[in-house]
């Protein structure tokens, strides 16, 4: 069964919107562990515009499942989490200006940056993942560095407005997925995913976690985060068990 990993950021946004002390990213991450969430990300920017140093540190104390912290690689961000041992990292680009990640990591031209960094983490115990393009250098420059993971950014997808793209966006996936399993990759994929358009990208990819944030948040303010989580589980068994049965089907 695919994992799901739910972003709490957006709830860290509207906090700091107001600068006060709700809503809390730490409640919201333990009523999405109610609703079924298996795993827990936060990702803590260079300019701290949502989640703070303080909500790491006490997820890491309340969060049973998996933490999974999205970090660029800035030396103060890698001290950060090798202090507080998350789970599992996710190495992302970032730039002040962007709203959210707008592309994956160029992991060919920060290769020998990445190989120190992800060997910090190793030593540390800590998972290593990489969010990339579904680009065959960049997945095997992702072996090269000494990844545990990497997570298929699937934002051309989400965002793909005609079918004939959203389908090529899907096969270059699948190709990522192919290349990455051939390298010896674990494989996560996460970016623009909602409620409307995870069915495919389950059906499709075989892959172990989903990171979705805003959809999740989006629909949590309407009924709840517990309940939010709990439908988007739902969701991915029920396209994982369609799936199955089709396999079973053609044999």
């Amino acid at each position: 069964m695919i994992q799901l990993g739910v972003n709490v950021d957006h709830v860290a946004t509207i906090r700091q919107a107001r600068r006060t002390f709700e809503p809390d990213p730490v409640a919201a991450a333990s009523l999405a562990t109610l609703g079924g969430a298996d795993i827990i990300t936060v990702h803590l920017r260079e300019d701290r515009r949502h989640i703070q140093d303080r909500d790491v540190r006490l997820l890491k104390g309340m969060v049973f499942t998996k933490l999974n912290l999205e970090m660029s690689i800035a030396q103060e961000i890698v001290d950060i989490a090798t202090d507080i041992k998350p789970d599992q990292v996710t190495l992302v680009p970032e730039k002040r200006q962007e709203v959210t990640t707008e592309g994956g990591l160029d992991v060919v031209s920060y290769k020998k940056i990445l190989v120190d960094v992800i060997k910090r983490f190793r030593d540390a115990g800590i998972a290593v993942s990489l969010f990339i393009d579904p680009e065959e250098d960049q997945i095997s420059a992702a072996k090269d560095v000494g990844a545990h993971y990497i997570e298929l950014h699937t934002g051309n997808y989400a965002l793909a407005k005609e079918d004939a793209v959203r389908s090529k966006a899907v096969e270059k996936l699948q190709e990522g997925v192919r290349i990455a399993r051939q390298a010896g990759l674990r494989i996560n994929a996460g970016h623009g995913l909602t409620y409307h358009n995870v069915g495919c990208i389950v059906k499709s990819l075989e892959v172990e976690e989903l990171h979705i944030g805003h959809s999740i948040i989006s629909r949590a303010v309407f009924v709840g985060i517990e309940k939010a989580v709990a439908e988007m589980k739902e969701l991915i068994s029920r396209y994982s068990l369609e799936k199955q049965l089709a396999g079973e089907s053609v044999r």
